[in-house]
């Protein structure tokens, strides 16, 4: 099997997701924030210093992966002489409205680290959220028949970016819904070729509000065209017409390790302003519209 063949087969798999629509938005993953990397649910060996303390430690970790499956986990660390098996792992946080079962309980070695997913609400306590961040997040592990409440350490500030943005995302979807149009022409077939992105913006046809999208980021596989950045600078009113924004994009890079790296690839940073108040989105591509852009890389890079 050829190189090129391999590396289409292999995005293929991680393009397979989900539907799209023909031509309209694209979902967005709020809140996706670069974070560092770990091996998903496998556990890792806590530092061999000392004895075991005999105590269970909590903390919420994300990787790219989990980011674009609309996820965060929390780690338990087991620091004790046995091995434990949850039956019941639960996350409980005042910025959300409810408690958070965690995904896939089952053994945690003694001594060892193992992440649990938990699947991020779609709708936070907006309302709420800047008091809820100073009473700490928790969450209750069941094993051998008794229940154990751990605090749960947050270093990267994983909920406080997600809320914020998701919170924002709720209220730009009050005026104006923004996503990608799954269709990237090209101004010439093959190696060297530019494509077009077309960010869709649909208002909602409530009055009284603007949005204006002032910049939207470049990825790892494409960049603006000709240009450090694309700036649009596109005033939208919630009862005005539908805007699409035509953003010029070429191939950022075209080594196997960015086409492998694909989990980001399609995930936009958009800059915006609603109602004169300035916040930033992460705006997916829908899978046919990921497929269509990493294809257009694929040729523009002669691959």
């Amino acid at each position: 099997m050829t190189r090129t063949r391999s590396l289409g087969l292999l995005l293929a798999a991680l393009l397979t997701a989900g539907c799209s629509a023909d031509d309209g938005p694209s979902g967005r993953a709020a809140g996706d924030s670069p974070a560092p990397a770990v091996s998903t649910l496998t556990p890792v060996p806590l530092p061999p210093e000392g004895p075991p303390t005999g105590r269970l430690f909590a903390d919420l970790r994300q990787s790219s992966r989990d980011a674009a499956l609309g996820r965060m986990e929390v780690w338990i660390g087991n620091d004790t002489a046995r091995d434990l098996i949850p039956t019941r792992i639960t996350y409980t946080d005042p910025r959300f409205r409810r408690p958070i079962p965690g995904e896939r309980p089952r053994l945690a070695p003694a001594r060892s680290v193992r992440g649990y997913p938990l699947t991020r609400p779609s709708r936070p306590a907006c309302a709420r959220r800047v008091a809820a961040a100073a009473t700490p997040a928790r969450v209750s592990v069941a094993y051998a028949g008794r229940t154990v409440r751990l605090e749960v350490t947050d270093d990267n500030d994983i909920v406080a970016r997600y809320v914020a943005s998701r919170c924002l995302e709720l209220a730009v979807d009050r005026v104006a819904r923004i996503g990608f149009a799954n269709r990237v022409p090209v101004d010439r077939p093959g190696e060297g070729s530019t494509g077009v992105l077309t960010l869709v913006a649909r208002p909602t046809g409530q009055p009284g509000h603007t949005l204006t999208i002032d910049s939207v980021g470049g990825t790892p596989l494409l960049s603006a065209a000709g240009r450090s950045a694309w700036a649009p600078r596109a005033r939208v009113r919630g009862d005005g017409p539908v805007r699409r924004i035509e953003l010029p994009v070429q191939p950022a890079r075209c080594d196997d390790h960015v086409f492998l790296e694909a989990a980001g690839a399609t995930a936009f940073l958009v800059g915006l302003h609603l109602d004169g108040r300035p916040g930033r989105l992460v705006v997916r591509m829908e899978p046919a519209g990921a497929a269509a852009a990493i294809a257009f890389a694929r040729a523009s890079c002669g691959l």
